[in-house]
């Protein structure tokens, strides 16, 4: 059902010509029959078929497939709105130094009536991804339409299980890009019950691992482009990351928890990175652990809130 409901949202579309490419991602449902009805019954649908490899490499194999001027990639459980493509394509248009286009996105659980609220900022005029891109992915996968160059510029999609959208856009964000802003609403993000990837435990060891990979080359990218450590984002994300240094700690995972904490003193600049704070953990850590740290610190922070 899901599935229909996207690729039918694609096929109102008022833009044309289009092409509809679904992923099937080694599923053991009935997904792949339900992609294979879409596209014996369009002639815009066809489908790819591969072993299951987590969401960045199958929008990969989607975007390597694709061959138009612009590049959307839609979540099975969520939606377009029927202008979006028009809207968005003829924007980037009018606007040739703008990479990315994007507008206000809806959130709401599946069978819900949505309200007409923009969810994250996607009700703000942004014109950069970059630096506000530190402080979170503040759209969904449904809210952008790139243009096919700058995907290619970026390159391909990691095999990140967690956080792998977020990582992807900040490179994007790297290259400099501009943005163009449709003041309407362009698609919806859906919540469905069940056992959602992006949801599992904060504490689990492989969602940690693929957080601190995913956090270490978002700070790759903001050093390419130039952030200042002394800009607000900047300091947030380096707190992003001593934080995410003490769950690493705290799960046992030593190597990534010192990485982190490395990389936030980084991200905090010569001055802030030898912060009372830094020096009292890293003091900490040597004596009792990264993990006893680790976890005394989480505690810690948990006491407080």
């Amino acid at each position: 059902m899901l599935l229909r409901e996207a690729v039918a949202s694609v096929l109102a579309q008022t833009y044309r010509p289009i092409e509809v490419i679904v992923v099937d991602d080694g599923s053991t449902d009935t997904t792949g029959r339900e992609a294979e009805a879409l596209a014996e019954a369009h002639l815009e649908v066809r489908v790819i078929h591969r072993r299951n490899g987590g969401p960045g490499e199958a929008r990969e194999t989607g975007r390597l497939a694709a061959s138009g001027e612009f590049i959307q990639y839609l979540d099975s459980d969520d939606l377009l709105l029927p202008r979006k493509l028009e809207l968005q394509v003829g924007g980037l248009r009018n606007c040739s130094d703008c990479s990315v286009s994007y507008g206000k996105t809806r959130f709401y659980a599946y069978g819900d009536r949505p309200a007409d609220t923009p969810w994250k900022r996607t009700g703000q005029r942004i014109a950069t991804m970059f630096p506000s891109f530190l402080q979170s992915r503040w759209w969904d996968t449904s809210t952008p339409l790139y243009r096919r160059e700058v995907t290619d510029l970026a390159g391909a999609w990691t095999s990140l299980g967690h956080e792998e959208d977020w990582e992807y856009d900040c490179r994007i964000a790297s290259k400099g890009c501009r943005l163009h802003y449709c003041d309407v609403f362009v698609s919806d993000t859906r919540v469905t019950t069940g056992n959602q990837l992006s949801k599992s435990d904060s504490s689990d060891p492989y969602k940690l691992r693929d957080r601190a990979t995913a956090h270490r080359l978002i700070l790759e990218h903001a050093f390419a482009a130039r952030i200042p450590h002394e800009t607000s984002e900047m300091q947030h994300f380096a707190r992003e990351l001593f934080l995410l240094a003490r769950q690493c700690g705290a799960a046992g995972l030593a190597r990534e928890a010192r990485i982190l904490f490395g990389l936030a003193r980084q991200a905090s600049g010569k001055e802030r990175g030898r912060r009372i704070d830094f020096l009292l953990y890293s003091a900490g850590a040597r004596l009792v652990g990264w993990r006893a740290m680790g976890s005394l610190t989480c505690s810690l922070d948990r006491f407080r809130a």
